[in-house]
């Protein structure tokens, strides 16, 4: 089924879930700017232009926006981003 973006109630963020695991265990992974995950995954998408910081748990990765960018530019970097892993 690929990934899935869903809205949040914050419109900053988007959630992009996939259908296999990403992260292992019950623990949350987040990155916050200034930041390194031991997730590449997650310092890739903290590179993107226009992204604030990142939040992960199992099937899904948490996208927060800086405030001046715009999802129509930064969602389809985002998802070819999570495919470039594998998922």
């Amino acid at each position: 089924m690929g990934i899935r973006a869903e809205e949040t109630p914050n419109p900053n963020a988007l959630k992009f879930t996939t259908d296999k695991l990403i992260f292992q265990g019950d623990s949350s992974v987040s990155v916050m700017p200034g930041d390194t995950s031991e997730y590449e995954i997650l310092n890739e998408l903290m590179q993107l232009n226009g992204v604030d910081n990142v939040f992960g748990y199992q099937n899904f990765i948490t996208v927060n926006k800086q405030f001046d960018a715009e999802w129509e530019q930064l969602s389809p970097k985002v998802i070819e981003v999570i495919e470039n892993y594998g998922y």
